[in-house]
């Protein structure tokens, strides 16, 4: 069993940052790969970016590539998301997820979600 809880979301401008981190605890031998995910109103789930907790190989989809981050400290058991030239379209919950092989379709286990606010 793993939990996962986001913390760092809030409201920003248009070309703001922010830093969403995700702390872990638990264990279940399965998971091997950590990510972002976000879900707008009224739109499906939207995979972010991942990243392997071994090696710390990362993926970003192409709406957030050149603009996000993704990092972890292992020593911290917990996973940023550095978040730079926020858009508006960016507005959304993002959710942290526990993943196998950093498939986005593998997320066995959720966090609760952090708001991210960009305005115009």
């Amino acid at each position: 069993q793993v939990w996962l809880v986001e913390s760092g979301g809030g409201s920003v401008q248009a070309g703001g940052s922010l830093r969403l981190s995700c702390a872990a605890s638990g264990y279940d031998y399965r998971i091997d790969c950590m990510g972002w995910f976000r879900q707008a109103p009224g739109k499906e789930r939207e995979g972010v970016a991942t990243i392997y907790t071994r090696g710390g190989v990362t993926s970003y989809s192409d709406s957030v590539k050149g603009r996000f981050t993704i990092s972890q400290d292992n020593a911290k058991n917990t996973v940023y998301l550095q978040m730079n030239s926020l858009k508006p379209e960016d507005t959304a919950m993002y959710l942290c997820a526990a993943l196998e092989a950093c498939r986005w379709s593998s997320a066995s286990y959720w966090g609760q979600g952090t708001q991210v606010t960009v305005s115009s």
